[in-house]
């Protein structure tokens, strides 16, 4: 048996477990999730429940989003400190107006949630 007669073999069923692998793949993939609320007595209604889902999504984001700025200010003021550039109590403030703008965005993400 000579390398050219291996190396078609092998190069042959390489194509063959890269031509099946996609089928093997896609057959431990899970199916689609049903919304939170449910699906729903009509297709309206799961796409209403499917809406509630993807603007949870979106508030999740925003709060995610206003808790890194809070916190990016604080890193700011603490590095600000250490320049002699601002005090201690500036710290302190930035944490209270933050932990008080987080706590307004939830609450304004609860309620909305409420209205849909």
């Amino acid at each position: 048996m000579s390398i050219r007669t291996i190396t078609k073999s092998l190069t042959g069923a390489a194509a063959l477990l890269m031509g099946l692998h996609p089928v093997i793949a896609a057959a431990a993939l899970p199916g689609a999730q049903a919304p939170t609320r449910g699906e729903g007595t009509s297709w309206l209604q799961t796409i209403q429940n499917y809406g509630y889902d993807g603007f949870m999504l979106i508030g999740l984001f925003l709060l995610g989003g206003m808790m890194v700025g809070v916190a990016s200010h604080a890193y700011g003021v603490y590095h600000d400190i250490h320049e002699g550039k601002k005090k201690w109590r500036d710290l302190g403030l930035t944490a209270v107006v933050g932990i008080c703008l987080i706590g307004v965005g939830i609450f304004m993400v609860t309620k909305a949630t409420g209205v849909l």
